[in-house]
């Protein structure tokens, strides 16, 4: 995991001020979400970070573009899976993804989620838990917790990268 100081970079430093807002712009288009919004842009930008050794100036903006559409699409095709998944349960219509080995891999994919969300230090676990479970926003969650909304999106950054990370080596 890198350390603050090696996170920074020039390129991405301008990239991020520079193109920020319309990123936003672009996911809150698709998404019509303005958390779920913030979130992706934020994303968009960490994942530039890991490929920081490959950018140009001039194709940084591309890259930047790529990057977030490919996050939206991940998004979409997750929360599309969700309501079919939960109009299923709702309705009681048997369909594929109903059947009772698909409901143990739920089961399990949750149960290893709370296992690397427990390891979290404190705070970290406590945003993560109220923003990935109790679905709450960067801002409710920084005035009930008397954060910053900058700390709490950092621990849900962390948060997600450690539980990611986690997961691909479990599947």
């Amino acid at each position: 995991m890198k350390s603050s100081s090696d996170i920074s970079n020039p390129l991405v430093d301008r990239a991020y001020r520079k193109y920020r807002e319309s990123v936003y712009r672009y996911i809150l288009r698709k998404l019509e979400c303005e958390a779920d919004s913030e979130d992706l842009t934020q994303d968009t930008f960490l994942r530039l970070l890991d490929y920081d050794r490959m950018l140009r100036e001039d194709t940084v903006c591309h890259f930047i573009f790529t990057i977030a559409r490919n996050l939206v699409n991940d998004w979409l095709r997750r929360r599309y899976k969700r309501e079919e998944i939960t109009s299923c349960l709702m309705e009681g219509i048997p369909v594929s993804v109903c059947d009772t080995e698909s409901k143990v891999v739920a089961g399990d994919l949750a149960r290893l989620e709370m296992r690397r969300v427990e390891r979290l230090p404190a705070r970290c676990r406590a945003v993560y838990a109220l923003h990935r479970f109790e679905e709450m926003t960067a801002d409710e969650i920084a005035a009930r917790m008397n954060l910053s909304k900058r700390t709490v999106e950092g621990h849900i950054l962390l948060g997600r990268r450690q539980v990611r990370e986690f997961m691909k080596q479990c599947i």
